[in-house]
């Protein structure tokens, strides 16, 4: 049990030994650097254009500061560990606004649905950028981020598994046929030996995930999954599982992971969230795309911020719009970038698709596997 605990800590490997030992050896990119980029940009205008045809959104400015008084900024997780960057701003001002690079906009989308004038059905995407300071930074994190970040409003009635279903394929179809884009414009992407990007997705609830493979850890269980299904999406990531455990933690202010859906699937089930991931046959690991679901109501949000301990959120602007109905319902989601494009073009690390900083023993060890990070 002690090993699910630590499963749970956050994202990254956390040694670099560790990050040695799975980092392929005898590794070739299958693009050079500048096809890459040019890779890179084709896979981001597909991306961004058939994204927003199949979700009917339309792309929007996204903010990379945030005031932190607004309760905006995302925490992450549910015990606020991985904390925002801070730093007064406004010149000349007798108190200086206290201001924070965003971690990601998942609670501003919400808003911003109202700002713009959203109707039910239509959406919002973004370029967005963030810093996670607090991040392990091995081959697949970066405390860099660049993320597709999407809202879509809805009605009532699409708050169900159903509606969180069919949003999850028509993303997939855009990721997938996006590789197919880049395949065809780079032949040299479809030889590297490597198996064809999945034309399906598969759901599993994490419950049921944890059934199958009762005393495994989290991330041991995806990977498992993953041999068999390629592409899955994961449904109900927050939500205490019968070990006693959540699947993974989650914020208890966007992703709804409380709903009890067992009149959708005839089992003791709950949440309209999940992650998509896939393997990737590359680093033979686990590879997480998108974190998204359907969000909460003003009833889920007070259910989920005191099971985790966070009831004095309910004071913050971004809460008080929840609880008066001036924020729409919504479903969204972030779509990492450079995950998507390392996945796409069968890279090893993201630095060879993104510019980040990266310590010196994860570049030495790159560098003796002929891996090129950017800087």
């Amino acid at each position: 049990m002690s090993t699910k605990t630590a499963d749970l800590a956050g994202p990254g490997i956390s040694t670099y030994e560790e990050v040695a030992k799975i980092l392929p050896r005898n590794y070739k990119p299958l693009l050079n650097r500048m096809d890459t980029q040019r890779a890179v940009f084709a896979i981001k205008r597909y991306i961004e254009d058939h994204l927003c045809e199949a979700l009917n959104l339309d792309m929007v400015q996204v903010p990379l500061i945030v005031d932190k008084a607004s309760g905006v900024n995302d925490y992450l997780d549910r015990d606020g560990s991985r904390t925002p960057i801070e730093f007064p701003c406004g010149l000349g001002l007798e108190k200086r606004i206290e201001a924070q690079v965003v971690q990601a906009a998942t609670k501003w989308k919400r808003m911003a649905l109202a700002e713009f004038g959203c109707k039910e059905g239509e959406g919002i995407c973004t370029d967005m950028r963030a810093v996670r300071k607090d991040y392990f930074l091995d081959h697949d994190h970066s405390c860099y981020v660049d993320q597709w970040d999407w809202e879509q409003r809805i009605t009532p009635a699409e708050r169900n598994l159903d509606f969180l279903k069919t949003t999850v394929r028509k993303i997939w179809k855009v990721i997938r046929e996006a590789g197919l884009h880049a395949q065809e414009m780079f032949p040299a992407l479809q030889k590297g030996g490597y198996p064809p990007i999945p034309e399906e997705i598969t759901f599993i609830h994490a419950e049921d995930l944890l059934g199958t493979y009762p005393d495994m850890p989290r991330k041991e269980r995806e990977t498992a999954i993953l041999q068999i299904h390629p592409a899955v999406f994961i449904i109900g990531i927050g939500w205490t599982l019968k070990d006693g455990y959540p699947h993974e933690m989650r914020a208890a202010d966007y992703d709804d992971w409380v709903t009890d859906t067992s009149s959708m699937t005839r089992r003791d089930t709950h949440g309209l969230n999940g992650d998509i991931l896939v393997w990737n046959p590359v680093t033979h690991r686990r590879h997480e795309l998108s974190s998204m679901g359907i969000r909460v109501t003003k009833d889920t949000l007070k259910v989920q911020l005191k099971l985790s301990g966070q009831m004095d959120f309910l004071k913050l602007p971004y809460h008080q719009a929840i609880l008066n109905d001036q924020i729409p319902l919504s479903i969204g989601g972030g779509i990492g970038q450079a995950r998507t494009f390392m996945y796409l073009l069968r890279t090893a690390h993201l630095g060879e698709v993104t510019v980040s900083v990266w310590p010196q023993q994860l570049k030495k060890i790159c560098a003796e596997r002929n891996i090129l990070v950017l800087e």
